[in-house]
């Protein structure tokens, strides 16, 4: 997922509620109605000073307050650990949420996971008591509901895949964890262009729709292997975007149907099977751009309505795909950008169309707010496609600036946009791209 990250030990909870191993009782955070079970683990626990700094080392049999007020906290477990170690952390102010915690295991597993998985909690009001089992878990959580969480690890890889340049191509480029982009792949299914890519299943992707019109899809492995066309649902379009939703699921949108603009939207099941049309919400147009954000939600933004204006308002898509009226636009009116996620739960939009092609990047924060321009970097260029990689970095690549070109740009997991890097693959414009594990 997309939002599986850079090594994300995907957790959350749901509140200050959890459940302490096989004894079946409710646990709280809170002082009143702790269970018999809760004050066993904590009745043996040195209670610390509220922490408010951005970082901090636990020592076993030490409670934490964490106050992320101001901050994130990364914390570093012990370096080494006996069985039966345990340590509770709790929402001082309840603001998890706001600037989560990120526990670093420093060498020793986590829920059976090596210490190259980041785990994150950003829950408001949640505690987490975790204990040291042995070499194979290493740590568990034994107070928070969403222990039955499996540990994922994030979508590493990214793939760019069709296009328009000499002739309609399907060929494909692999991105590997580092960003570095392959040589082309021998193309697999219909030769188009002006088609749109997203995740599903938390480890693969779809390619989808494209000039023609047409609504065939074409699924893409968890190695990056791309199938053969599977027989389209929903009206036929191109220029359209898609992005990532829920964990684990997909969403295409808006286009141009060859006849007129639309707004109509498409989910993709966490097994790549893409429904029937969804009533449209918000501004019909093509040539927009989607990606995710906040972990399980999307965001679709600008492009051009039937008008033929650029436009640049944004329509927020929910963790369960429903898409919402528009958002008033920030950030330069533009169509043919890109956009992808970045630094796990963030997302951008990038390059474009203004009448002329440009540069500008636009920064989505993990609520789904887009930020003002900045400056843009690399070659201005339109038609272009983007992706996530490594985990919480993104990348850029293709596109035409008045001819078409092959060249990426890389997106760091802080959302700074990199300057050229050499083309690799055919150049070419209208391609797509999407993230796999």
């Amino acid at each position: 997922m997309s939002g599986i990250i850079g090594s994300k030990l995907n957790v959350r909870g749901s509140g200050p509620i959890g459940k302490l191993g096989t004894d079946g009782q409710v646990l709280t955070s809170a002082g009143a109605g702790k269970s018999i079970a809760y004050e066993d683990i904590a009745g043996g626990i040195s209670w610390q000073a509220v922490e408010t700094g951005s970082t901090m080392t636990a020592v076993a049999g030490n409670g934490y307050p964490i106050d992320t007020s101001s901050n994130e906290c990364t914390i570093t477990l012990p370096a080494s650990a006996s069985v039966g170690d345990t340590l509770i952390f709790s929402d001082y102010a309840r603001n998890w949420a706001t600037n989560k915690i990120i526990i670093d295991s420093n060498g020793l597993n986590y829920q059976g996971e090596d210490d190259t998985y980041t785990v994150e909690y950003s829950t408001d009001g949640l505690s987490l008591a975790i204990t040291y089992m042995d070499a194979t878990q290493g740590w568990i959580p034994t107070t928070d509901d969403d222990v039955t969480d499996a540990p994922s690890k994030g979508n590493q890889e990214g793939i760019f895949g069709y296009g328009s340049g000499a002739s309609n191509y399907s060929l494909t480029n692999l991105v590997s964890d580092a960003g570095v982009v392959s040589s082309d792949v021998t193309g697999v299914g219909t030769a188009r262009y002006s088609l749109e890519a997203c995740e599903y299943g938390g480890d693969k992707g779809i390619f989808g729709y494209g000039n023609g019109p047409v609504s065939i899809t074409n699924l893409v492995s968890n190695v990056g292997v791309v199938g053969s066309d599977v027989t389209g649902v929903g009206t036929a379009r191109s220029n359209l975007a898609a992005c990532g939703y829920g964990d684990d699921k997909g969403i295409f949108g808006f286009g141009n149907d060859n006849s007129t603009e639309v707004s109509m939207t498409n989910l993709v099941s966490n097994a790549g099977v893409v429904a029937t049309d969804v009533t449209g919400v918000g501004t019909a147009r093509d040539d927009p751009a989607g990606c995710e954000y906040g972990d399980d939600k999307g965001i679709f933004g600008f492009g051009k309505n039937v008008s033929n204006t650029k436009v640049g308002m944004t329509n927020l898509v929910s963790n369960a795909g429903v898409v919402a009226t528009d958002v008033t636009a920030v950030g330069t009116a533009r169509d043919n950008l890109a956009a992808c996620s970045y630094g796990y739960d963030k997302g951008i939009f990038g390059f474009g169309n203004t009448g002329s092609v440009t540069a500008v990047t636009n920064l989505v924060s993990n609520v789904g707010v887009v930020a003002t321009d900045v400056t843009g970097v690399g070659t201005a260029r339109h038609l272009l496609a983007a992706t996530q990689y490594g985990g919480d970095k993104g990348i850029f690549g293709f596109g035409n600036d008045g001819s078409n070109v092959g060249m990426t740009n890389l997106v760091s997991n802080a959302g700074v946009v990199a300057t050229d890097v050499t083309a690799v693959g055919t150049a070419r414009n209208g391609p797509a791209a999407c993230s796999f594990n």
